[in-house]
């Protein structure tokens, strides 16, 4: 275990750091050897893709095309621990609750089907044939189909993926809850009627030739590694790289690369952000509206794209003529005169690209924030141009791919047409249950069976108290996973966790060896194959389980199942006729690095109600929940808290216990917080404190208050009222009701909270 301590960090991202944090983490699996050889193959033409962040890759050639937390993922998935049944088996669930989830994940792979035994409250070994014979029959046994929840993780392949929702949809739901409800679900709910898709519009070759690159609520140094890489060499041909983040993050700051020969020789570094910009949390909003107010003053516009090409364009400068700028500079917490530097930057640039996280997407007015984003491309015509454009930087490495393939609780009838003439049955219409509305139903007993494909759902979602009471009322809890994490120690009155092959694993159907498919960030299809012997030879793929589990529920079904999952190019042709945007698959993925699926607003074709791309009005939201708190809660100091992850940590999965660009070791209980608001408190850095959040129910106007305990304050760069710490942690503090307007991601980016000093409960032993 990491040594506990605070220490500043002074170097760069990346470099030696991350060189000797690979090691570590390869020499912790037990897989040193096998772990670099594995590496090697990372996003090669004939090798597998990294099963980390969904950033691309430039050429799949470059043979260390891999980063710092990719190569954990690889480690996490390569070691040489095993978590057998008798492993597994040898503590009661009771027991193994007691574990964090970094000790959970230790354990390794899973290697054998296990179900729970209630007797003896543990998992024990069963076979592939129970597994499956249990799950069809409590499927069959619900009064409707609506009564099953069918989540998705973004580290699903396309074709696991399009297997999934056939066998959901035949079964006769479309409940879908996925990870793309709890990140970027906002993004496509702002794009697709602004501009007619719901996916970013640039590409890498974007990148070489734009000339500013404005960067909001993300943290690339720690989510996304490899496209440090490309900020750092559109920083040195003189591109402007403008950074808007609460928090003063160090991969936004400098980065040494280490595949750069003479940068690590050297111990050099580049820079990355030219400018950056710290607003208050939940900012963005005022922010974006006020760089669009000063871009319009100036005259600053492509008239002739506005012209041709959008419309709403008079009604929203009339919205914004009307906008008083004091409120705009209250509310993001800069002065006036940086938004309007920020805009002048963005002004003077002939070609931008808009870069967003879930920095911008996890708050209640998302939505409007990124349709205003839009707003600010369309005004200089930054979008359907090379050097140009929208970038939603997704999470998982198939997120965007699972989406595609038709994991939706709201599909489009076109796709249902097609699927039901394709196999032949008639897709139900009913919109389905998303992450919130799945919760909400296990809750209250309308949602009885709930099986996962990957994820750590029980982890991941917001207010983890309901989650976990939720999942608790399941008749049955299915977990589909390479690892044991919390989701499988958070059960229903019948459990099982299935083990599967891992990304980096060779898969060997009846045809022969297989490769899967991924989407990724920018819309790019890839092949991906594994290299290494399975963990297990009780595994089996993604494709074969659902085509198993499907072949075992719908006894009447006209779909081949097992014939599919035995040759996964047969997937693919079905793909293809179902998806016009896949014509051609198989051939297409002969051609190195895959093939890139249509874009219409690359085109400056769009596919909106009007033909056009739309300007988009919004107010400024008046009536945050942070205000509302602080109204009712006058004689507490109320400030707004952002969930974040450690740089030991993707998405839930905890790799270790250090934050080494935030100089955090061996802590993942930290609230990060200014200086001058310790002292207001009257507290010290170093001191533990509770966190209490505020929900004020908009029915009711009852005040809902979550807590959490003993968190040590860290004081940090972050500007005044706001605070900043780790998820899963913290994501009981958010409120299942608490969500986004259209999208209901959880907001959990924006959590009006109050400390107060943590008062041990009994005279035991400081456990830290």
């Amino acid at each position: 275990m990491s040594e506990q301590k605070i220490e500043l960090y002074d170097g760069p991202a990346g470099g030696w750091g991350a060189l000797k944090s690979v090691a570590k983490h390869l020499n912790e699996q037990g897989a040193a050897v096998k772990g670099a050889r594995t590496l090697l193959h990372a996003n090669q033409t004939d090798g597998f893709d990294c099963p980390g962040c969904a950033w691309p890759d430039r050429d799949h050639r470059s043979t260390f095309e891999f980063c710092e937390n990719g190569a954990k993922a690889v480690a996490a998935e390569a070691t040489a621990r095993r978590a057998t049944p008798e492993v597994i088996g040898a503590q009661t669930l009771a027991k193994w609750a007691e574990a964090s989830d970094h000790e959970l994940e230790a354990t390794g792979r899973l290697t054998e089907p296990m179900a729970y035994d209630a007797r003896t409250d543990r998992y024990q070994r069963t076979t592939w044939d129970a597994a499956f014979a249990l799950i069809a029959r409590e499927l069959q046994a619900l009064p409707s189909p609506n009564e099953a929840i069918f989540y998705t993780s973004g580290r699903t392949s396309n074709e696991a993926a399009f297997l999934y929702q056939l066998f959901v949809r035949e079964f006769g739901t479309n409940n879908f809850p996925d990870c793309s409800n709890m990140c970027h679900e906002p993004s496509g709910a702002a794009m697709k009627p602004t501009l007619g898709v719901g996916k970013g519009t640039v590409t890498l070759a974007d990148f070489e030739q734009a000339d500013c690159i404005l960067v909001f609520g993300q943290n690339p140094g720690t989510n996304h590694p490899r496209m440090l890489g490309e900020l750092r060499a559109a920083r040195k041909r003189g591109a402007r790289i403008v950074s808007f983040n609460p928090l003063r993050e160090r991969g936004l700051e400098r980065f040494a690369d280490p595949q750069n020969a003479i940068e690590m020789a050297t111990l050099g570094d580049s820079p990355i952000s030219s400018h950056y910009f710290q607003l208050k949390v939940g900012g963005d909003f005022a922010l974006l509206k006020g760089m669009c107010k000063h871009v319009v003053d100036a005259g600053a516009l492509d008239a002739a794209f506005i012209a041709e090409h959008t419309t709403g364009f008079e009604a929203f400068i009339a919205e914004l003529r009307e906008q008083p700028w004091e409120p705009l500079v209250q509310a993001c917490g800069l002065t006036r005169a940086q938004i309007e530097q920020a805009a002048d930057i963005y002004a003077t640039s002939e070609r931008a690209i808009i870069c967003w996280g879930m920095g911008i997407t996890q708050h209640r007015h998302s939505v409007a924030t990124i349709q205003m984003i839009v707003n600010l491309l369309l005004l200089r015509g930054n979008l359907g141009r090379p050097g140009a454009g929208a970038c939603p930087v997704r999470g998982h490495s198939n997120v965007q791919g699972d989406r595609t393939m038709g994991i939706y609780e709201r599909p489009a009838p076109a796709v249902l047409d097609r699927l039901g003439e394709v196999f032949g049955f008639v897709p139900p219409r009913e919109p389905g249950l998303d992450t919130v509305g799945a919760i909400q139903a296990m809750l209250d007993g309308h949602g009885k069976v709930f099986i996962a494909m990957g994820g750590n759902f029980a982890a991941s979602t917001p207010d983890t108290a309901a989650t976990w009471r939720a999942l608790r009322r399941c008749e049955l809890t299915v977990h589909i996973t390479t690892k044991f994490n919390r989701s499988h120690v958070v059960h229903g009155r019948q459990a099982l966790v299935l083990p599967v092959l891992g990304r980096t694993e060779i898969d060997v159907q009846a045809t022969g060896p297989q490769g899967v498919t991924v989407e990724d960030s920018m819309s790019m299809v890839h092949l991906s194959a594994g290299m290494n012997a399975p963990a297990s030879e009780h595994l089996l793929s993604e494709p074969m389980l659902v085509a198993r589990l499907a072949a075992a529920t719908l006894t009447h079904s006209r779909t081949p199942w097992l014939q599919l999952a035995g040759d996964y190019a047969a997937i693919r042709d079905r793909i293809e006729a179902v998806l016009p945007d896949f014509a051609g698959f198989n051939a297409k993925l002969s051609a190195p690095g895959g093939f890139r699926l249509r874009n219409t607003a690359s085109e400056r074709r769009w596919a909106t109600a009007s033909g056009k791309a739309e300007f988009s009005t919004h107010a400024l939201p008046t009536d945050l929940a942070v205000h509302r708190a602080a109204e009712r809660h006058r004689d507490q100091r109320v400030f707004t808290l952002t969930t974040l992850r450690s740089h030991d940590q993707y998405n839930t999965t905890i790799y270790g216990l250090d934050d080494r660009y935030r100089g955090v070791h061996g802590h993942r209980r930290v609230v990060f917080i200014h200086a001058d608001d310790i002292r207001d408190l009257g507290m010290k850095a170093g001191d533990w404190v509770d966190i209490t959040s505020l929900y004020i129910d908009e029915a009711s106007s009852e005040v809902q208050q979550r807590r959490v305990e003993r968190f040590l304050l860290v004081a940090y760069d972050i500007p005044r009222g706001c605070l900043a710490s780790y998820y899963p942690e913290t994501n009981p503090l958010v409120p299942l009701q608490s969500f986004s307007i259209t999208a209901r991601t959880p907001t959990s980016k924006s959590i009006p909270v109050v400390l107060t000093a943590h008062v041990a409960r009994t005279a035991a032993a400081d456990p830290a």
